[in-house]
């Protein structure tokens, strides 16, 4: 009795053989590349250039459900309105000029705003830009908590805020709940 067959090997190329039938001694080989695979993502319809980049940005970190998705959305909106080199109370200006209070998630306490300075000239980024903000967020202690809780599909989006409390730290609610509703409502989901 013999055991299944071997499996086969994935390459990311067919080769497709061609014979000239008049002089068989002619060969020619030509590599075709296999189509990808279509993936569903989802987009914020009517969103801005920075907050789709920053759906992807969670989507290639592992995050698919759409209400925790749209509560890291609502919180950013809330905290920023997703303006990377933004500082506590509105004006616009670079890391350097700033002090506290800075950036996506308003980095406020001294830690966590020089933090996001020592991450960005440790990884050659910039610390004003969203690039570098999003990287930085993701390498916090405080999103550490809670990331594998955000991976979680199927909970609510006020279950999913209360893990955002524990990474944010918000000292007023606003309207960040709100936001997330808003943006579970302006996803959808396309092939690409």
């Amino acid at each position: 009795m013999q055991g299944p067959p071997p499996p086969v090997e994935k390459v990311p190329f067919s080769v497709i053989k061609e014979f000239d039938l008049v002089d068989e001694k002619k060969t020619a080989i030509r590599e075709v590349a296999l189509p990808k695979p279509k993936v569903k993502r989802l987009i914020c319809k009517g969103c801005n250039e920075n907050e789709n980049m920053t759906l992807a940005f969670f989507q290639d970190y592992g995050i698919t459900d759409r209400n925790a998705l749209a509560t890291i959305m609502g919180n950013i909106k809330q905290e920023s309105m997703f303006v990377p080199n933004i500082c506590e109370g509105g004006s616009r200006t670079s890391y350097h000029n700033c002090g506290r209070g800075y950036g996506l998630i308003q980095w406020t306490s001294a830690n966590r705003y020089y933090g996001l300075g020592d991450f960005a000239k440790k990884y050659e980024g910039n610390p004003s830009s969203l690039h570098t903000q999003l990287r930085y967020l993701t390498n916090e202690v405080q999103w550490q908590r809670i990331k594998d809780n955000m991976k979680v599909p199927g909970k609510s989006i006020d279950r999913y805020m209360n893990y955002a409390y524990s990474w944010i730290g918000w000292g007023i609610h606003g309207a960040r709940t709100s936001y997330a509703y808003d943006y579970a409502q302006r996803m959808i989901t396309v092939e690409v």
